[in-house]
């Protein structure tokens, strides 16, 4: 026996919380307030350049954030829970409680507890398997490793200025979403290389990019974190989905790596610089000071600039002196293999409907099961646009396939031994 559907009242009550919702955050900008100032950069890799390394000077300002935190109190009091939208609600409510509590915090060690209660810790297990993110992160580190020196004659020159691919990114961008409804910028302040939002891309004016650069912006923040913004303002009741909660933000990126790697746009050196950044959260927690950090990554091969820069990302918000940490880049390989997981699992189970509307707004995988009656109802819409990977899902599903059919295919030290034989005869 089918359950009746809830009264279309309940419907617009969950329709006006959303909106209660979207309007207490719109002051919320978790990024921008951690950030370490951009003018740090430069007098400390002059520094090092001059071999006198010093540590920078976090200047942060905590705002105020106690009237949105009051308005998401009352919003996680009003939620109906016996609704089944209710969850998605005290997800997203909640996290962006914990948000403001975090912000306000800005610069203490409070702030990095928080950050980790939201995105994690490096030592948290993967779900579905017995290993850490840091586990993970290790392991693809060593395959970097082994192959580097084979791939190393092949790997991608950065010489690509930002305004040549502001330029190119503008072409693509106008000719996926439509003339001029996505900008590209230059930004002499952003931290990262990049940065996406419903309307508009950033690239860091002073960086230089490669073609595998141009590939992953596309691929990671144009055609996800962009394309999920605008379909999210295009959702007719549920307007939250336009915006970044911290509870869908494993599987944003989970998504977005995902797109990179699907897509050809994922080269070893992005993949190794992934999970070096978790590493070098591990290494911040257990004590390193920035200083020790971005030797951390110098070690590893990377120039001064980017050494700062994922130093940087890493110390965002928190003491720079050690044993702090801001954890956001802890999701990149948990989210990834999650998102993976949860292809294959949709494949297999014949659900292939739920990969498109992962794109229907910003949400995590627990939410698109949830909402999953409600597209059928049309209270949520159908994403309007979806990334070329999977707007065809022929290509897709063969690679989700293969995936499922060479797990079953053990490969034990004497089949590799046997190969191993015929190659050196």
């Amino acid at each position: 026996m089918v359950a009746a559907a809830p009264p279309a009242s309940d419907l617009q009550s969950i329709a006006a919380l959303d909106q209660r919702l979207s309007n207490a955050v719109r002051g919320v900008r978790i990024l921008r307030t951690v950030a370490l100032p951009a003018a740090q950069a430069e007098p400390f890799l002059a520094a090092h350049a001059a071999g006198r390394l010093r540590m920078p000077v976090a200047d942060y300002h905590a705002p105020d954030l106690s009237a949105a935190r009051a308005e998401l109190d009352a919003i996680l009091v009003a939620i109906p829970h016996a609704h089944p939208l209710g969850g998605y609600l005290q997800r997203a409510a909640s996290a962006w409680r914990d948000a403001t509590l975090m912000l306000e915090a800005v610069g203490t060690p409070a702030a990095s507890a928080l950050s980790a209660h939201l995105y994690g810790s490096p030592r948290d297990a993967i779900p579905g398997t017995t290993l850490s993110s840091a586990a993970a992160a290790r392991e693809f580190v060593a395959v970097a490793a082994e192959l580097g020196g084979e791939l190393q004659d092949s790997a991608e020159l950065h010489d690509i200025d930002a305004a040549t691919l502001q330029t190119e990114l503008r072409a693509a961008l106008d000719a996926f979403f439509g003339a001029g409804s996505v900008a590209v910028e230059l930004d002499a302040e952003l931290a990262a290389k990049a940065a996406a939002g419903a309307s508009r891309i950033r690239l860091r004016s002073a960086s230089r990019f490669s073609a595998y650069d141009r590939h992953q912006l596309l691929a990671h923040e144009a055609f996800v974190h962009t394309l999920t913004a605008r379909n999210g303002l295009l959702q007719p009741a549920l307007g939250s989905l336009a915006r970044t909660s911290p509870h869908v933000t494993a599987t944003q990126e989970g998504l977005a790596v995902y797109a990179e790697l699907i897509s050809g746009g994922m080269d070893l050196a992005r993949l190794k610089r992934i999970s070096l950044r978790i590493l070098g959260i591990e290494l911040a927690l257990s004590g390193a000071d920035f200083i020790e950090v971005f030797r951390f990554f110098l070690g590893h091969g990377h120039d001064a600039a980017d050494s700062y820069n994922s130093t940087a990302r890493i110390f965002r918000g928190v003491p720079l002196r050690g044993g702090y940490a801001f954890a956001k880049d802890t999701v990149y390989l948990h989210g990834l293999l999650s998102v993976h997981t949860f292809f294959r699992w949709a494949l297999r189970g014949r659900r292939l409907s739920l990969l498109r509307r992962l794109f229907a707004g910003k949400m995590a995988l627990s939410d698109v099961l949830d909402f999953e009656p409600w597209f059928d109802t049309g209270f949520i819409a159908e994403p309007r646009y979806l990334p070329p990977w999977i707007a065809s899902m022929q290509g897709l599903a063969g690679s989700l396939a293969f995936s499922l059919f060479i797990n079953r295919i053990p490969m034990d030290e004497v089949s590799a031994a046997n190969w191993r034989a015929r190659t050196d005869a």
